[in-house]
């Protein structure tokens, strides 16, 4: 029988066999060695890294702990729910801006006042500044607690004021309130300190009449500021003039812009971006120049900006009117958000009418008896654009809430006012709609006494999502010179500003400023049922509303 070939190889070679085996043991035996060389290693490094490890957690809790208890955080200033400020024989003028002076997160408040002297923190005359008295104050005043943060005279008189220009970044100043004196001054001061930045004669004439705002418009002297645009009536001549936004001078000369406007210019820009100066006409017609010509015709120059071809065919070369959409006198016209651009809201003593930016074509028509305020907009339902239009005066007075895209009539209510009430407001709240405020008389249903001094404005507020509720938060016997509704601090409160003082500026008495936080407005405010039933009883309302929380515009 044949023997496997291993088995005889073993057979063959008995001792090469256990040489083999014995060289596999040596092998084995070696490798359980280094093993074992290499496990004191290995646990060593094991345990550096434990160290490592506790060590930098041990130094993150030290820094926190030092952060957190050791290094005192900033202190955030309290806000007052409401302060007050006065003066004394003075009147006042129906001018607010808002903006954060001090740097504390809290938005502060710009006005005018005419006096003989300022506060007596700051013991200034007009004669420190080279003017006679009474004279024009700028005053700068902490949103938090009504302080005086600065205040200075700034001019004779004012017939023209605006804040938030910007200011090149070599000057000191991020952004200034631009001042028209009517003497005939031009006066720039530095929002932040009350420091005059630059003051220059006017070339506007004794009789001139202002008929606009005062209009930024582009950068056409290349200085990296927007420039300023008056719309002035001498006569029966419509002029423009232009000056630097940053130095105040003069760009060239006045020009006429041939048309018989009235006042309230605006400034529009078209979808081919070209920027056109609006103002109401005569006769129920819209009138326009574009900026190019503007600027070319003062200054005789060619201008970067554009002209768009479809209005320069709509316009009329020699009068400068665009086609009519309106029955009766132009009393507003405004800007609003549009499809691509922006569209052009013109309220008539007859009708309110939504115009195409580009086409100028209306859009929607409403019926109107007489608008006396500006409309404003807001949200009634989320982040639909909505318009509020005061229709009728006295008793006949109604609160429109348009949408404004259709013109449909999203709510409407009955609230008798007086002519010389505050125009409405709204603030935009965390669940993107808008509360609203109105103006109107103390008592809903009193219609006899309408003379000012006989009865009391109240201001109300608005809820879309309470839509048979109103709020009365306060009502006030003085005179309301100027009233605004802003975030003071972003997330956490909003408040109102009154300003009140003489209704005559020939006849000076006490102004005051004051502040109201809404939540507490909210909280003390009378619920008013515009419809029958519903689900909360007052304080259910007042608790509901009061958890409301606002947010910045967008």
């Amino acid at each position: 029988m044949m023997m496997d070939s291993k088995d005889l190889e073993a057979e063959i070679h008995p001792l090469k066999n256990e040489d083999g085996k014995l060289q596999e043991n040596l092998e084995s035996q070696a490798k359980k060695e280094d093993n074992l060389k290499c496990t004191p290693l290995q646990s060593r490094l094991s345990r550096c890294r434990t160290v490592v490890f506790f060590l930098s957690l041990f130094i993150c809790l030290l820094v926190v702990f030092v952060i957190s208890f050791i290094i005192p955080c900033p202190d955030r200033p309290t806000s007052q729910g409401m302060w007050r400020i006065n003066y004394n024989t003075a009147v006042t003028y129906d001018f607010l801006a808002m903006e954060d002076i001090n740097r504390d997160r809290i938005q502060d408040v710009l006005f005018l006042y005419k006096n003989t002297n300022g506060s007596n923190n700051f013991n200034q005359s007009c004669a420190d500044e080279g003017f006679s008295s009474p004279c024009a104050f700028v005053a700068a005043v902490s949103g938090a607690n009504g302080s005086i943060l600065w205040e200075k005279p700034a001019a004779q008189d004012v017939s023209l004021v605006e804040c938030a220009i910007p200011q090149p970044r070599d000057s000191g100043a991020s952004s200034a309130c631009v001042l028209m004196d009517r003497p005939g001054s031009f006066i720039a001061v530095n929002s932040f300190t009350g420091e005059t930045l630059w003051n220059r004669p006017s070339s506007l004439g004794r009789n001139t009449s202002i008929l606009s705002p005062l209009l930024q418009v582009p950068d056409l002297d290349a200085d990296g500021v927007p420039d300023l645009l008056v719309v002035t009536q001498e006569g029966k001549e419509v002029n423009g003039y232009i000056y630097s936004g940053s130095t105040g001078h003069q760009i060239g000369h006045r020009a006429s812009l041939g048309v018989d406007g009235t006042s309230g210019s605006l400034l529009h820009v078209t979808r081919a971006g070209a920027h056109y100066i609006l103002l109401p006409c005569v006769a129920g017609f819209l009138c326009g120049q574009s900026m190019k010509d503007l600027y070319e015709k003062v200054t005789g120059r060619d201008s970067p900006l554009r002209r768009d071809l479809r209005w320069e065919d709509m316009l009329n070369t020699t009068n400068h009117k665009l086609l009519s959409h309106s029955s009766g006198a132009i009393h507003y016209l405004m800007n609003v958000p549009g499809k691509g651009g922006e569209d052009l809201l013109l309220v008539s003593s007859e009708a309110c009418v939504l115009l195409d930016g580009q086409e100028l074509a209306p859009r929607w028509t409403i019926s109107t008896a007489q608008v006396l305020r500006k409309p404003i907009l807001g949200h009634y339902k989320p982040d639909t654009l909505a318009v509020v239009i005061e229709n009728g005066t006295g008793t006949d007075r109604q609160i429109l809430l348009l949408d404004l895209s259709t013109g449909a009539i999203l709510w409407s209510q009955a609230l008798p006012g007086l002519a010389g009430d505050p125009q409405s407001a709204s603030l935009p709240t965390a669940d993107h709609r808008s509360a609203f405020f109105f103006w109107g008389l103390h008592e809903l249903t009193s219609a006899n006494q309408m003379e000012p001094g006989d009865t009391q404005h109240s201001l109300y507020m608005f809820h879309p999502t309470l839509p048979g509720i109103l709020l009365e938060l306060v009502n006030i016997s003085a005179n309301i010179v100027a009233f605004q509704v802003a975030l003071f601090e972003p997330g956490r409160h909003a408040a109102c500003i009154l300003l009140t003082g003489p209704a005559s500026p020939d006849t000076p008495g006490l102004v005051s400023m004051v502040k109201h936080k809404i939540q507490d407005l909210i909280l003390s405010s009378r619920v008013i049922h515009l419809a029958d039933g519903g689900p909360d009883n007052d304080q259910a309302i007042r608790d509901r509303l009061s958890r409301l929380r606002y947010r910045s515009e967008a």
